[in-house]
């Protein structure tokens, strides 16, 4: 069976202060990089195929962190998209491809949600402001985004013909992938992995820093922890 890891970026400086982060493209703590280090660890031993993560720097460096703990000697190159990055493309393209090298996928449609109005707002602020049960539809909600924001459902838009599209292909040729990602954006691919329907989608937790690991037989997705 191929296997499919996800894994929500480790603490970035905004969960550690509690603010609403989406698109700000804000670093990791140390305690992230730690998580980033042990999570690595935890997977070591997996032989990883491919990887696909955000734009946003915090699961870029939790990716790269975590690949770091391998003892096989690979090394993760950054597969840059055509435009506005064909310089860049064409220079981190060695020819050719080292064996050992695993390209590193990075696209937007991996991002985090969308908070619009929200973004850089403390979430105590926004709780006192709107009350308990407004802040709790804008973060947990499937089809209310926030104010200029996306919903989870909108932001499952850019995320499920990503993974159909880009992901899927390589685990049916039997490769292993890893998924360096954020809360929303996996919270809506793994409710279209494990088919959960919107009265559950609300309690669905992603923690930050820990691998979520799949089998895929060709067809069905069984998590494993």
């Amino acid at each position: 069976m191929a296997q499919l890891i996800l894994m929500r970026h480790g603490q970035s400086m905004w969960n550690a202060s509690e603010r609403f982060t989406g698109w700000v493209d804000v670093p990791l703590t140390p305690r992230g990089i730690e998580q980033a280090i042990e999570a690595g660890r935890a997977f070591a031993e997996i032989d990883i195929n491919e990887v696909h993560v955000s734009a946003l720097s915090r699961a870029k460096m939790t990716a790269l962190i975590a690949l770091a703990q391998r003892t096989d000697g690979r090394t993760p190159i950054i597969m840059h998209n055509k435009n506005p990055m064909e310089k860049m493309r064409t220079w981190s393209k060695p020819d050719p491809w080292p064996e050992e090298a695993i390209p590193v996928y990075v696209t937007t449609s991996l991002n985090e949600r969308m908070y619009g109005d929200l973004q850089c707002q403390y979430k105590e602020d926004v709780k006192a402001e709107h009350g308990d049960d407004l802040f709790l539809t804008w973060r947990r909600s499937l089809n209310t985004p926030p104010p200029n924001g996306e919903s989870l459902s909108m932001c499952a838009k850019r995320t499920i013909p990503y993974l159909e599209s880009n992901i899927i292909p390589s685990l049916k040729q039997g490769k292993n992938v890893l998924v360096a990602a954020h809360g929303n954006s996996l919270r809506s691919i793994i409710m279209s992995l494990e088919k959960i329907d919107t009265t559950e989608v609300i309690h669905l937790e992603v923690p930050t820093g820990t691998p979520i690991l799949f089998d895929f037989d060709g067809t069905d997705f069984i998590r494993k922890h």
